[in-house]
């Protein structure tokens, strides 16, 4: 008879030692990179590592994040009108308080879990998992006094198997629910080089690339190393957050080391590109390289060199030289901007999460409150190549 149990781990110190053998072919839960999240993570997001066992062996992962939700935390576009305001006062209601997500809210798409099927059906890991979402509750409420008020797990294609568990869903009461999809680009082989990706645009999207490249100017980019993350840190973190605090809807601000200490832990799969003029930064993007997929991070730039200088479009455009260059087989550019990300080339995959409140009432409305607070966003995806 075979055993299947679960421990949960508060550090990445403590992960058995087949855990990374286990997750090789993702990053995003491999303990590098929780180790540098554990020394830079937002101050409102708490991190689990859930191992899961068939008798000794270890057979499944879950990254369990605790965030505790506040007003200032979901909302900060400070600009918006009375009535908005009043209106994120009400929403806020029902999402404030703690919350426990299985998987990453700092990352777009399905980094949270991952099983050997071989070992395990997948039913009886989500059981599982289900199990220890109900034991950290128990846990939160002793140690801290908060009540988990939602639980999430996020965030699965349309062609994820997780979906074929319909009754395990239905029985505990967790809402699909559709959300923004995350843009994906697939790099073609034969894109041999960047020119072979500029033929194939058709003449609008080629004309497009070159009055981005000439309003670009003077600005030079380059690769920052370790020291000149470190070094650049306080005008990173100023570049990060006016493009963040422009966000309709946030849930944690980064700490001023969160790049450094990725640089750190990731070394050379983490990729940071400055944007400087007359030597001085005004901008810059991040990636991270996960096996053969290129994952954007986050960026920032200083607004003024925005619009006259195109620098969000001319990071687009680097990030698919990149990828060209190193051979990656598709850039996952996440969920914003979607409109301009597809004009170069990304196409949207439709993603869903599974959400719940723990009070019966709320749960109810919990759906239609999360559309109202991720409303399907009204945009036309363009088709820059001539195929």
């Amino acid at each position: 008879m075979t055993l299947i149990h679960f421990k949960i781990y508060r550090h990445s110190s403590e992960l058995p030692s087949d855990w990374d053998g286990l997750v090789r072919h993702d990053v995003f839960l491999q303990s590098n990179y929780l180790k540098a999240l554990e020394v830079a993570s937002p101050n409102n997001i708490s991190w689990f590592y859930l191992g899961v066992f068939n008798d000794k062996h270890l057979v499944g992962v879950a990254i369990i994040q605790r965030i505790e939700l506040y007003l200032e935390d979901i909302f900060r576009n400070y600009k918006d009108s009375c009535f908005r305001q009043k209106f994120k006062h009400f929403v806020s209601k029902f999402l404030k308080g703690n919350m426990l997500v299985v998987g990453n809210l700092m990352h777009t798409g399905q980094h949270g879990i991952y099983l050997d099927t071989n070992r395990l059906p997948q039913k009886d890991f989500l059981e599982t998992i289900y199990k220890a979402l109900d034991q950290l509750k128990d846990v939160i409420k002793k140690e801290h006094n908060k009540r988990i008020r939602i639980m999430m797990l996020k965030d699965y294609f349309k062609d994820d198997t997780i979906h074929l568990e319909k009754d395990f869903f239905h029985n505990l009461k967790l809402h699909k629910i559709s959300v923004q999809p995350n843009m994906i680009m697939d790099v073609h082989h034969h894109w041999v080089d960047f020119e072979a990706y500029l033929l194939d645009l058709n003449k609008k999207y080629r004309q497009r690339y070159k009055v981005a490249r000439k309003k670009a100017g003077n600005i030079v980019k380059k690769e920052m190393t370790l020291e000149d993350v470190q070094k650049h840190a306080t005008q990173l973190y100023h570049l990060y957050k006016n493009v963040s605090d422009n966000a309709k809807i946030n849930t944690f601000i980064l700490p001023k080391g969160h790049f450094c200490a990725l640089k750190q832990h990731l070394e050379d799969n983490f990729k940071v590109f400055g944007y400087y003029l007359d030597d001085v930064l005004i901008g810059f993007y991040t990636l991270i390289l996960n096996d053969g997929v290129l994952e954007t991070y986050f960026l920032g730039y200083d607004e003024a060199h925005q619009y006259p200088n195109q620098m969000y479009l001319n990071m687009l455009y680097d990030m698919v030289d990149f990828a060209i260059k190193n051979k990656f087989t598709s850039i996952v550019y996440a969920r914003t901007a979607m409109e301009i990300k597809s004009s170069i080339g990304a196409k949207p995959q439709k993603m869903y999460v599974y959400l719940k409140h723990t009070n019966l009432l709320m749960n109810i409305a919990l759906k239609r409150i999360f559309k109202l607070m991720n409303p399907v966003q009204q945009w036309e995806e363009r088709h820059p190549f001539g195929y």
